[in-house]
């Protein structure tokens, strides 16, 4: 018969389940020798913080459930970060964590540390196996829960459990059924008939949709905005693309939502209220219903994946709205290329953003790292429509970058280019993972915005009155770091010479870095605020926070 660690790996391959973040541990050796034996690939990270967000990365962009591993104790703690992420940003990971022998459990033994509940809140599935006879059923459970909700399933696995035997049947228990949808639209319809200045808001539950959202958009007339994860979605040069909201956004964005008299939120819960239109009429359409009426009140609800609403038989508009924003976008667009051409030193980092949008493959994957690095992907990489973009967009966790490349390439299988835009501090943080895509020949291209700076966090203490303080970096030479594992290292700090460089960092072939000095007082500004309005804008932020708490 097999073992219980044999039974859990059968079913992974069973599930489509093609790799396994992680890092080998005396509690999960079973584990480890059931991979070697089997058709799952082990990918051996050099922090499990690595392993999950390269997990959660490669489920953000298939959309399938990604696993990772750790052992008892430390190893399985190292996991959380990543799993947070993909717990926030709904990807469905797997996580597989070792446990002392079952004997021990209770008895305060070396590295003994009680996982259940220390993953209870980043878990939609958290288990833990003490039955061999339970281990297909426990695993297979797993992979249904993080499917069906969109999330982190944990098993908690003591050692001598994994090396007893089980049975394996071939159930076919993890099978989601499909959910078939009989709504009436007839007063959405009746809203956006009666609507001069409809628009669309689209966030991460629209992804793939691109040519739905288009065609529905083109019909009522109505200009898109999208939330940070609906980034790529649609081409940022679309007449009727605005661009983000928020913070990270565009004035045309404002413009638009500003005078919306009805606003149709698809697979998007904004958080930041402030900016979103409150007289407006709401139609929301989210597959999950616990987002609907979270951040406005609505007026129609439709808890039901975007595609069903997009696909119904709507009468198409004559006057379209979007039309009447085209200067405003124009003037936008006019009035940030004046960063993005610059040839001032330091350099601007608007400046690297743009050109990459512009050397890049037209369907590349962009990894995105968290902190001022993040505006400038927002805001100034002009995205084509056929690319993929990610994000830690609700974690807003530093580090993601490096590993995220990672995964990134695995989940495209090396079809596709991965580009990884992170800034120095995040870099520094996760920068081993490195050594990863060398391993495994993953030709990722890393961008690192080096201003010798944690910048949001200058900025964050510059607009709450704060002297600057706490943010310098000691950075060493990153291309002598990225040549020692094996990458080709850029270094570009003339402005003049952007383009050229990035060119041929793009067209190397394998692993390179570029490393891009650029100016550490370059401010990521809110789009229609003075540098005093937006301190008392992100001072509002951190009040409620604080009201909250």
């Amino acid at each position: 018969m097999p073992s219980v660690a044999e039974v859990i790996i059968r079913v992974l391959e069973d599930n489509g389940i093609q790799r396994i973040y992680g890092i080998p541990g005396d509690s999960i050796d079973p584990l480890v020798d059931a991979i070697r034996k089997s058709k799952v690939k082990y990918v051996q990270v050099r922090h499990e913080e690595g392993a999950a967000l390269a997990a959660s990365v490669e489920a953000k962009i298939t959309g399938k459930p990604s696993a990772c591993m750790g052992t008892s104790g430390p190893g399985s703690i190292h996991l959380l970060n990543g799993l947070y992420d993909a717990k926030m940003d709904h990807a469905p990971v797997i996580a597989l964590t070792g446990q002392v022998e079952s004997d021990m459990i209770g008895h305060d033994y070396f590295q003994e540390v009680n996982l259940t509940k220390l993953f209870d809140d980043v878990a939609v599935y958290n288990q833990i196996l003490i039955n061999p006879e339970n281990a297909e059923y426990i695993i297979r459970r797993a992979i249904r829960e993080a499917i069906s909700k969109r999330g982190v399933a944990h098993i908690n696995l003591p050692v001598d459990i994994l090396r007893k035997s089980s049975e394996y049947k071939g159930s076919k228990n993890t099978e989601v059924g499909k959910v078939k949808y009989s709504i009436d639209f007839s007063r959405a319809k009746e809203l956006i008939k009666e609507s001069e200045k409809p628009v669309l808001l689209i966030g991460g539950g629209t992804r793939g949709l691109g040519k739905e959202i288009n065609r529905f958009a083109e019909k009522i007339g109505a200009p898109i905005i999208y939330t940070l994860n609906g980034k790529g979605i649609l081409p940022d040069l679309d007449p009727k693309v605005m661009g983000g909201i928020g913070l990270l956004g565009t004035k045309p964005s404002i413009e638009a939502m500003d005078k919306a008299d009805l606003l149709i939120m698809l697979g998007a819960s904004f958080p930041y209220v402030n900016f979103l239109n409150k007289s407006a009429k709401v139609i929301q359409v989210d597959i999950d219903n616990s987002n609907i009426g979270k951040r406005l009140d609505v007026n129609l609800s439709y808890p039901i994946p975007v595609a069903e609403f997009l696909n119904i038989d709507i009468e198409e508009k004559s006057d379209k709205y979007y039309e009447e924003l085209k200067g405003k976008k124009e003037d936008w667009l006019d009035s940030i290329s004046k960063q993005e051409n610059s040839l001032d030193k330091p350099m601007k980092p608007q400046r690297v953003a743009y050109i990459v949008s512009q050397k890049c493959k037209k369907d590349a994957v962009i990894v995105t790292d968290t902190g001022n690095v993040t505006m400038w992907t927002a805001r100034h990489f002009r995205a084509s429509g056929e690319q993929t973009f990610i994000f830690s967009a609700w974690l807003g966790s530093m580090g993601i970058g490096v590993p995220g490349s990672v995964g990134a390439s695995f989940a495209v299988e090396n079809k596709r280019q991965v580009i990884s835009f992170v800034g120095d501090g995040g870099f520094t943080m996760t920068m081993m993972e490195m050594i990863t895509a060398k391993k495994y020949d993953l030709p990722v291209k890393i961008i690192v915005y080096n201003n010798s700076k944690l910048g949001m966090i200058k900025f964050e203490q510059e607009v709450m009155g704060y002297p600057e303080w706490g943010v310098d970096l000691y950075n060493p030479d990153f291309t002598k770091i990225a040549e020692s594992i094996g990458f080709k290292g850029f270094r570009l700090e003339e402005p003049k010479e952007a383009e050229e460089i990035i060119e041929d960092f793009l067209n190397t072939k394998g692993q390179a870095l570029l490393d891009a000095i650029v100016d550490p007082n370059e401010r990521p500004m809110p789009p229609k605020l003075t540098f005093k309005q937006a301190g008392e804008y992100v001072l509002s932020i951190f009040r409620e926070k604080l009201e909250g708490i």
